[in-house]
């Protein structure tokens, strides 16, 4: 029979009520998307698919949440977006795939964006 846990005491800096809610509010819903990145980037190593330009683009991408540097969705969703400004020659419209697979010749330099005005 397992031993049953003790429970740790949880060492926090004193936040504002506002600032733990934002924590408590989002950690959970957050933890288990998580967990669903990991299960479904198991699966495709597991079934060696890992190498599709999809999942390369999703674990470039993940490698963007601990980079410690701010504007992490703006930056997850440029890497899986089309950098292109000029439709694909005989585009008539497709379906979505989540990410952009770069051309066999190479990869055209990035668009820039304009700063979004706060």
């Amino acid at each position: 029979m397992p031993k049953p846990r003790r429970k740790q005491p949880v060492a926090r800096q004193s936040a504002s009520p506002v600032r733990e809610a934002v924590v408590d509010h989002g950690f959970i819903p957050v933890r288990a998307k998580l967990l669903e990145v990991a299960a479904f980037l198991d699966r495709v190593e597991r079934h060696a698919v890992a190498g599709d330009f999809r999942c390369v683009a999703l674990r470039q991408a993940a490698a963007v949440l601990v980079d410690g540097r701010p504007e992490r969705a703006r930056r997850i969703l440029e890497r899986l977006s089309d950098p292109t400004t000029e439709p694909a020659a005989g585009a008539a419209g497709g379906v979505a795939v989540g990410a952009w697979a770069p051309p066999a010749g190479g990869v055209p330099e990035p668009r820039k964006l304009r700063a979004r005005r706060r």
